[in-house]
């Protein structure tokens, strides 16, 4: 089986498809829920002497509605066993290490861990969080940095990734939460696969969910949410810490940054560092906590 593909902007995935001339060739996309990126890509199988034929009429098919949409972008080749292609996507998940403590690993990967490393299974799926994007990376190293707390709260859970990266990294009671139901449930099948106790409950910042249960506050919290929903929600997400405790605001543009520092700066959190990763910066911050007399 060949794969003809490239890499594009997700803006300009309906208008290839509609400019698309193929002939006998099927244009497909894939993107990842955590990219902006998509990847357009044909695949065929190989057919002896004409195998190096259908690959150039592919690359000049795919070409051709690059040029009228008007984009530039590399035109790659690769080919693999018939019996792998539909497992194509795998090409875009590969093991992350995050730290000599931590290393993220999809399911079908061996990997060998360092001494005291610890290794986190996780797959591509419904909800946000594979440790491939810059926010959910830099919450990881937060996490791989810090001394285990006695609790540990996610909130926007996604695949439930740094909720299961706490409990394997020591800390103590653990628990996270998400609006979206089918999050919920990817969550605790990741829990599942990594053989860890981690409680995923279905939940919103606003409070109003009919059932929505009581969030206990916890010594570490993590919300890699979008930015907006940091500075709206930013009373309900800091009565979950602890006084003294952590926070690690993610889910930020860089020039949204400063707004989300000074909405926490004035509920008495102290920014003790932060990371920038592409156009995306990630804070940690620690809860002053009150002052006995």
């Amino acid at each position: 089986m060949t794969c003809v593909y490239c890499s594009v902007d997700e803006q300009y995935v309906n208008p290839l498809f509609e400019v698309f001339d193929g002939g006998d060739f099927v244009l497909s996309s894939y993107r990842d829920v955590e990219e902006r990126q998509a990847t357009m890509q044909i695949f065929f199988p190989e057919t002896g002497e004409d195998g190096g034929s259908q690959c150039e009429g592919a690359i000049a098919a795919l070409r051709a509605a690059l040029d009228i949409v008007g984009i530039e972008a590399a035109i790659k080749v690769r080919t693999f066993p018939d019996e792998d292609w539909t497992l194509s996507y795998r090409l875009h998940f590969k093991t992350t290490v995050i730290s000599p403590r931590l290393a993220v690993v999809p399911s079908w990967e061996r990997f060998e861990p360092a001494d005291g490393q610890k290794v986190l299974r996780i797959d591509p799926g419904m909800a946000f969080g594979t440790g491939n994007h810059a926010t959910t990376r830099a919450c990881l190293e937060y996490l791989a940095e810090a001394l285990p707390t006695a609790s540990f709260l996610d909130v926007g859970c996604g695949s439930g990734i740094l909720a299961i990266a706490a409990k394997l990294l020591g800390f103590g009671s653990v628990s996270g939460f998400d609006l979206d139901a089918d999050a919920v449930r990817v969550a605790e099948e990741s829990a599942a696969m990594n053989k860890v106790d981690v409680p995923f409950f279905r939940g919103d910042l606003s409070g109003i969910m009919p059932g929505n249960p009581d969030v206990k506050p916890a010594d570490f919290v993590a919300a890699n949410v979008l930015g907006p929903v940091l500075i709206r929600f930013a009373k309900r997400i800091a009565s979950f810490v602890n006084p003294g405790g952590q926070l690690v605001l993610s889910g930020i543009l860089d020039e949204l940054y400063p707004e989300v520092k000074a909405a926490y700066t004035a509920l008495g959190f102290t920014e003790r560092s932060s990371k920038l990763v592409g156009e995306w910066r990630t804070g940690l911050f620690a809860r002053t906590p009150p002052v006995v007399v």
